[in-house]
Parts: C-alpha cells; structure tokens; sequence
C-alpha cells in the first residue's frame, strides 16, 4: 500500500553488514531487502541535492556526502550494485 511504502503489511525489514579484506582493499557491503534502487536513477543516487523525496521533504545530501568521505576523503570507493530485490551499497577502501 501506499502508506508503508509499497510494502506489504508484513514485510518485516532487514539489513544485513558484511566485511572482508579482497585484495589490497577492505570491503564493507550493506544490503538491505526493501524495494531496491531503479536502474534510471542508480547513477544519479551519489550527485549533490538528487532525491526521490517530494519537494521540501529532503535535501538528499547523505549519500553524497558518503560518497565524497570516500572516494576523496579516503582513496576508496562507493557503488550501488544493480540488483532485482533490495539494494547493496559496497564501500571499497584500501588496505
């Protein structure tokens, strides 16, 4: 519906964290089992002031920002990877 976002009455949310050294890197993966990130959108999720929200609800800075800490804070990177349920963020920084 649309009051719980899509969802059904239910969905009971989840977030899992992973970590791991591959390489000369450290990797974090953060994934979740909600609605997923559209492919039309995916590479403007990281641009300053790009929200999905209605006007005057939300700036959309928060993963800009992270994504800025970084790449150009600490060398690293930050991608959303495409997926058909839930979304997964991977942070990418060296070892």
């Amino acid at each position: 519906s649309e009051q719980t976002g899509g969802a059904t009455p239910d969905f009971e949310p989840v977030v899992r964290v992973s970590t791991g050294r591959v390489g000369g890197s450290v990797q974090v993966r953060v994934t979740d089992n909600g609605a997923g990130v559209p492919d039309d959108i995916r590479d403007s999720i990281f641009q300053p002031l790009f929200t999905t929200k209605p006007t005057g609800s939300g700036t959309g800075l928060g993963l800009s920002l992270a994504h800025d800490i970084i790449v150009q804070g600490h060398g690293g990177s930050l991608t959303c990877e495409p997926s058909d349920a839930g979304a997964t963020f991977l942070i990418e920084l060296p070892a």
